[in-house]
């Protein structure tokens, strides 16, 4: 596909629009393709037995020798999770600042992918050349560390990227976000603002990551007989220093509980993004050597995810930490859309084990409100609004931001995944689309499980299975053994023996109707005794379940 004229630039979001995870962009200007971020979403409800999802790369892949490089804004799951999967079939250079560069090698090393990968750190203000494109990587504050907005400039004009971005003046570690670069290329001429809605419909401005430091000070001096047990993102560096300020100012010892917690951390206290002070941190097993009220222990799971470690306490699963009356729980996050009944769970388990669960006041979000969004915007000045990372109505909110900053309508393009956006200064239009969607990954099978197999789990998981089985000759078809009927969560088989002699009859009489007109093809054979069952079945308890005949040969 073609544009009509060469030197138009296009945008092509492969992912990420429609809902919040699984960030990727195309930006293609004639021979030159650069990817904006490579994320994963966690599964809806209904993918059954999913672990992850990961964009589909077929269009970089039909593509690739056009792909230059992967340029990653920071190191949420969201935004690099999929990049070991991806680089398989895509093998260029990963571009991003030092502490996301850590992130990233985490997750190659656990694919085998270390040696085989090129990785470039950027520092914020340096730019780099690929193809046709120069991008510079600008500050921005976000819940973690080292988070970057880019400035992509292509013969067609510059675009900004904010990444995910809140605008705090007083962060916890290292620069507030660089307002007058944002300023210094708005006044050269951007010609399109891709900005992060995922607050566009709060009000106001996002409070300072420091403030959750005072509410921790607040907390620890009001629990100081309790075991303190915090609940937050794995990501969230600051969060975790801010838990260690207040753990040593109060002389208590952290204990860092979850795997990927321990990863993040790890990483960051390597690459110098966190301040330690000696002997505050201990290893779990050393946690019985120490009076309760000395104890702090960071954990993942404030999402209530199942597998997570402070899920496992609440269940009483976790193989070292068990809740008990007296201890003193705080959830350091909000939920994320969709995952409130999970958390409204977890929070009720420990309530019920005499727990005292603290869940005000102790988060702020790292995503900019309106007034943030609007600060940006009025320091870009764009010519074209393209609101990302969100869904449907968090794109919409921002787009009656831009309006109301004055964009004009037909400037403000809400894009769905696929659809290619081409600009340049003398216009922008849609043109086309190119193929996306959603690749599952179950265990180590990654696109084996599709749309058919999740039909299928949806449905044994509704009505259960009923398996037949028989044997018969090879020539002539005679029965010589069943049939023998097997259920699984279809009825409790020991109660509903009279159902099951019954269906035995049925599935009797349909195969001697078979064999008696010498039906000897045995699909056909197969069809005949799922429909007569089928029926038997429906009619006797309104169910369907999934019905399996097994033919054997003797």
């Amino acid at each position: 596909m073609k544009a009509n004229n060469e030197s138009k630039l296009r945008i092509i979001p492969l992912g990420g629009l429609e809902q919040i995870g699984m960030n990727i962009t195309a930006f293609e200007y004639e021979d030159s393709i650069v990817v904006v971020d490579c994320g994963i979403a966690f599964p809806d409800d209904d993918m059954l037995g999913i672990d992850l999802v990961i964009p589909d790369i077929t269009y970089l892949r039909d593509n690739i020798d056009k792909v230059k490089g992967f340029v990653i804004t920071h190191g949420h799951e969201d935004h690099i999770g999929a990049l070991p999967y991806v680089l398989k079939e895509v093998n260029v250079p990963v571009y991003a600042t030092k502490l996301t560069v850590g992130l990233i090698e985490n997750k190659l090393k656990e694919h085998n992918l270390l040696r085989t990968t090129k990785r470039k750190t950027i520092k914020h203000g340096q730019s780099i050349n690929l193809g046709r494109f120069r991008i510079e990587f600008i500050k921005t504050n976000h819940s973690i560390q080292d988070a970057s907005a880019l400035a992509i400039y292509s013969p067609a004009g510059t675009i900004i990227h904010t990444g995910d971005f809140k605008v705090d003046y007083t962060p916890v570690f290292g620069d507030a976000i660089d307002l007058q670069r944002f300023a210094e290329i708005g006044k050269k001429g951007v010609l399109a603002l891709m900005c992060d809605s995922t607050n566009a419909e709060r009000k106001g401005f996002t409070m300072s990551e420091r403030t959750v430091g005072k509410t921790f000070d607040n907390i620890f001096s009001d629990h100081t007989n309790s075991r303190l047990i915090i609940a937050t993102f794995a990501s969230n560096v600051d969060r975790v220093q801010q838990i260690i300020n207040s753990a040593y100012k109060f002389g208590r010892k952290v204990v860092v509980e979850g795997r990927s917690m321990v990863n993040v951390i790890t990483t960051a206290a390597e690459l110098g993004y966190l301040n330690i002070p000696d002997k505050t941190l201990i290893d779990i097993d050393q946690m019985k050597n120490y009076p309760d009220e000395q104890m702090v222990l960071v954990t993942t799971g404030s999402q209530g995810e199942s597998m997570a470690a402070l899920s496992r306490m609440a269940a009483n699963i976790h193989k070292k930490v068990s809740i008990k009356p007296g201890d003193t729980i705080v959830f350091s996050s909000n939920p994320i859309p969709g995952n409130e009944k999970a958390v409204s769970k977890v929070i009720n388990e420990l309530s019920a084990k005499g727990a005292d669960v603290i869940f005000q006041d102790v988060h702020v979000s790292g995503h900019a409100c309106q007034e943030e969004i609007k600060l940006i915007y009025s320091l870009v000045k764009p010519k074209y609004a393209i609101p990302v990372h969100g869904e449907y109505r968090h794109l919409k909110a921002q787009s009656k931001l831009a309006l109301e900053l004055g964009i004009p309508k037909e400037n403000i393009f809400i894009l769905r995944s696929g659809e290619v956006l081409e600009l340049n200064q003398e216009g922008a239009q849609q043109n086309g689309k190119v193929q996306t969607g959603a690749i599952m990954v179950d265990g180590l099978g990654v696109g084996d499980v599709g749309n058919i197999v999740l039909r299928d789990r949806q449905h044994l998981s509704e009505d259960g299975i009923i398996i037949v089985v028989l044997t018969l000759e090879r020539r002539g078809n005679q029965l010589l053994s069943g049939p023998d009927i097997v259920s699984r969560g279809f009825v409790y088989v020991r109660e509903s023996e009279d159902l099951m002699g019954e269906a035995r009859v049925v599935v009797e009489d349909a195969l001697d109707e078979c064999l008696s007109h010498k039906v000897s093809d045995w699909g056909k054979i197969k069809n005949v005794i799922k429909d007569s069952l089928g029926g038997f079945v429906w009619k006797r308890t309104q169910r369907r379940p999934m019905i399996l005949p097994i033919i054997m040969e003797a």
